[in-house]
């Protein structure tokens, strides 16, 4: 029984009840879908709060400017060496295993109308430009950064107020008393709402099962069990020796971030996670300066699932289309998709906009290919999130050590049997403290 209390457990039980009845009742499971849509949109509107309270906080706090820029050059050139390097397993593991071999998917630039219809919406919402995409990180006025959706305006506007705060607030002003109030409401809410996780992951699951069926998975199952190696590679190899570097065993981080990577996995959405994940690392023992800072940064710049996902699906689409890619193009592949990976790719789907972008930018593959992962974008969609959220925890733990911001003792205490961690999480670290 004290197993069952335990929120992971409640989701992993969801979710094999999902999988049950998307197998032997179909319609009903695709029936289940509003369950996970309204959980992710809950999760959802607490995300520029916790993102506001998080920054500011942290940065108000922080008193050296200095560290600050040092800190962010170090996160934005990690992020570009491990997104780098996502990209190279994945390159590598589908030209090792070739899943797409002998598909002979002939399918030109046409499309059935309503794939048609899936391209043209993500190239109207997922196309690069470079300007486009540092514009959009000014918000047009201070509240439509909260507004839109998006991660980077919030953490944008956050950095700025933190910085002002830093310079001017005194230890004792009220404006300093609201914030840490603000924090502790915010949390209290996302307490209440992460109890609803094992029935919005049940609807997702149901969903996904349900609409896609086994025959989908069957065909495509050799490039899902390709992916899902290359996915198990990254993480254990690549992954586990960056942590390792830094001092931390992977397995460990993951026993730490279990419970937010499974709401990643049961809603094939890692910005489900990220509301949890904040205060998950905070009491584990990351300053919250830098998770503040690198966190919000990683859900737009370190993006490791997706990368993956796209170096994988490019492999694969060019062998199922009989497409033969010297190395000097898959080179320059990795080149743009350096660029088209960035962004808000944390919800379910979104790694296939960028997919989309990348084919419309370098025109190598017939953008029609891309029909043969619809089918299978939300089984993919499930290793894509939970490998993003894993991706950004090892960065902030990493970061933290880097900088001497790490406080070993929380850590250790987060890996006790007998800690209640699921609770901890949910609370601020003054309320915790206390």
């Amino acid at each position: 029984m004290k197993l069952l209390a335990k929120l992971y457990i409640q989701v992993l039980i969801a979710m094999a009840l999902a999988i049950a009845l998307g197998l032997l009742a179909p319609e009903i499971a695709v029936k289940m879908k509003p369950l996970g849509t309204a959980f992710i949109a809950l999760l959802k509107m607490l995300l520029g709060p916790i993102i506001f309270f998080t920054v500011v906080h942290g940065i108000a706090h922080i008193g050296d400017f200095r560290r600050l820029g040092r800190i962010g050059i170090k996160t934005l050139i990690y992020f570009e060496v491990v997104s780098s390097l996502a990209m190279v397993v994945g390159f590598t593991v589908v030209s090792l295993v070739r899943p797409g071999d002998g598909l002979h998917a002939h399918m030109g630039d046409s499309l059935a109308a309503g794939q048609a219809a899936t391209v043209n919406a993500a190239m109207s919402n997922g196309g690069f430009s470079l300007e486009h995409f540092l514009l959009s990180i000014i918000p047009k006025t201070f509240a439509s950064a909260f507004v839109g959706g998006d991660i980077l305006p919030v953490l944008f506007v956050s950095v700025l107020v933190g910085l002002a705060l830093a310079r001017c607030a005194k230890p004792d002003w009220i404006g300093m008393r609201l914030l840490n109030e603000g924090q502790t409401v915010t949390f209290k809410l996302l307490a209440y709402i992460m109890r609803l996780s094992p029935l919005g992951a049940f609807g997702a699951m149901a969903a996904a099962v349900g609409s896609f069926g086994s025959e989908t998975l069957l065909y495509l199952l050799r490039y899902i069990l390709t992916y899902y190696a290359s996915v198990l590679i990254f993480i254990f190899l690549i992954l586990g020796s960056v942590a390792a570097l830094a001092g931390f065993s992977i397995l460990k981080i993951l026993r730490v971030i279990k419970e937010e990577a499974v709401i990643a996995m049961g809603t094939a959405s890692s910005e489900a996670a990220f509301p949890k994940l904040v205060t998950k690392l905070t009491q584990a023992g990351c300053d919250e300066a830098v998770v503040g800072f690198v966190l919000p940064a990683g859900y737009s710049f370190n993006i490791d699932g997706a990368c993956l996902y796209m170096a994988c699906g490019l492999g694969f689409l060019a062998q199922a289309t009989d497409t033969a890619l010297s190395w000097e193009q898959q080179l320059s592949l990795l080149a743009v998709m350096l660029l088209t990976s960035k962004g808000g790719a944390g919800a379910a789907g979104g790694a296939v906009i960028k997919l989309a972008a990348t084919l419309e930018s370098v025109r190598v593959l017939p953008l029609g290919a891309l029909g043969l992962l619809f089918g299978i974008d939300r089984v993919l969609a499930i290793a894509t999130s939970t490998t993003n959220v894993i991706g950004n925890s090892v960065a902030v733990f990493v970061i933290c050590r880097w900088e001497k911001l790490f406080d070993q003792q929380r850590f250790d205490a987060c890996l006790a049997p007998d800690q209640p961690l699921s609770e901890v999480a949910h609370q601020p670290l003054e309320e915790t403290a206390k």
